[in-house]
């Protein structure tokens, strides 16, 4: 009866709720695009200028995310305010340390230690994050903290399945050969490329959590 009695209040929140929805697609697009294009270049003995470059693109995917996000919840401002760039610094290091705990211990064992890093590294990032826009504790029926760790895992979870798909599992599908009239087609499926798509979905319920706690009242 209250919505009925203020027609507006459904308005209000049906836009928000789209506004979130809309972010949370854009941001996972980005940091999927940043991390996976990163991650592709890096992956076994990268030259010292194709590392330099997928951090950069990192760098700029990070740096875009907190930007995307700082518009979705309030006023951008000035993007490249110290405590804005710091979270985008720290979004950076964590996915640089997860791919160096991983190496460094190997195997199934390094991307499960790799994802128990990046979980960690993560929550502090997002906390950071809200802080260099002023905004106070993310709302939970449990614990504040508990809206921070849930995205956490989500794209620790995200970032595993890639780095799974790249280090533990070698196949690859071939179809056969597909007659187009004057040509041949063979559809091959990688295992690092259902790895991206496994990152991108998880990337997406992860913003779709922040930005759901982040908007609604």
């Amino acid at each position: 009866m209250s919505v009925i009695r203020q027609p507006g209040m459904l308005g209000r929140t049906t836009r928000r709720r789209l506004v979130g929805v809309t972010a949370a697609l854009t941001t996972a697009a980005l940091e999927t695009l940043a991390v996976v294009s990163w991650f592709g270049l890096v992956s076994g003995s990268p030259s010292a200028s194709t590392a330099l470059g997928g951090l950069g693109i990192l760098f700029c995917g990070s740096l875009l995310r907190t930007g995307i996000f700082g518009r979705t919840v309030g006023e951008l401002g000035d993007l490249l305010q110290p405590p804005r760039v710091g979270a985008a610094l720290a979004l950076t290091g964590g996915w640089v340390l997860w791919l160096f705990v991983a190496d460094a211990v190997g195997g199934r064992a390094g991307v499960v230690a790799g994802t128990v890093v990046l979980v960690v590294v993560l929550t502090g990032q997002l906390s950071l994050e809200r802080r260099a826009f002023s905004l106070r504790a993310p709302r939970s029926v449990l614990h504040p903290l508990v809206a921070l760790v849930v995205p956490a895992l989500l794209l620790a979870a995200g970032g595993a399945v890639l780095l799974a798909s790249a280090q533990v599992a070698d196949w690859t599908v071939v179809s056969p050969p597909l007659s187009l009239e004057v040509t041949t087609v063979v559809v091959q499926i990688d295992a690092i490329q259902l790895g991206a798509v496994g990152f991108a979905l998880c990337a997406v319920l992860a913003h779709q959590w922040r930005f759901q706690r982040t908007l609604d009242p």
